[in-house]
């Protein structure tokens, strides 16, 4: 019983550090944008004052209070455009996400993964993998935390994300 728990804890721990690492060698390469939010910015946000009468400010706040971490990585380089697809599938296979959605729209491919949390629209991972259609960038953004599907419009709608519309139309299919 005893390595049986040692066990589930190294593969619970592994797959967290791996989450965290399986896309790094994108941060700082040419011909890729990143960005990356971590824990300690993400509490730095929520402690900004707001008006108690705007919701969607309000929304944000108590959203952002529940993110672990943001990485996004553009690029329109044909050559890291594969390497990003071909980590993100790996990654899909190993961390156990299920698939939320599926876009083909005039080329352009959209996966949005997920791995659930408590309850169906509760979230601790969201990784969304946009191919970019002929002059479109690629887009690869990872989201960790334990927050809600519904929230994330709100999300896009203040960070301006590359992907936001469709994460946006993401959340507001699964209710």
């Amino acid at each position: 019983m005893k390595n049986f728990i040692i066990t589930l804890v190294f593969a619970f721990v592994s797959t967290t550090f791996y989450a965290q690492g399986a896309f790094d060698k994108f941060d700082g390469q040419d011909d890729v944008t990143s960005v990356i939010v971590n824990k300690k910015m993400f509490d730095l946000m929520s402690k900004v004052k707001v008006d108690a009468s705007d919701k969607e400010t309000q929304q944000y706040i108590s959203l952002i209070k529940k993110l672990d971490y943001l990485k996004v990585f553009t690029t329109k380089n044909p050559k890291i455009e594969a390497d990003m697809k071909a980590s993100a599938d790996k990654y899909i296979k190993t961390a156990g996400l299920e698939e939320l959605m599926r876009v083909n729209d005039s080329g352009k491919n959209v996966k949005i993964m997920v791995k659930s949390g408590a309850t169906d629209t509760q979230i601790k991972e969201l990784l969304m993998f946009v191919d970019g259609a002929k002059n479109d960038e690629t887009v690869l953004l990872s989201l960790t935390g334990n927050f809600d599907l519904n929230e994330i419009s709100v999300l896009t709608d203040k960070m301006q994300l590359p992907g936001g519309t469709d994460l946006k139309k993401a959340s507001k299919g699964k209710k």
